[in-house]
């Protein structure tokens, strides 16, 4: 399986998606970033644990 972003591309990508205002719940960025969301259940266990890491929970 390959992974599209890099741990550290998720959490910038991830921050700029709250800067923007655009949403951070896990259906809409599923829907709307399908590889964001891909990449951050590979590297964090949950999409909360990619939020926590990020800073925004």
């Amino acid at each position: 399986m390959e992974i599209p972003l890099e741990a550290d591309e998720v959490l910038t990508r991830i921050k700029k998606l709250q800067t923007d205002g655009s949403s951070i719940s896990k259906k809409q960025v599923k829907q709307s970033d399908p590889d964001l969301m891909r990449s951050a259940l590979f590297f964090f266990p949950s999409w909360e644990h990619a939020l926590k890491n990020a800073n925004l929970l």
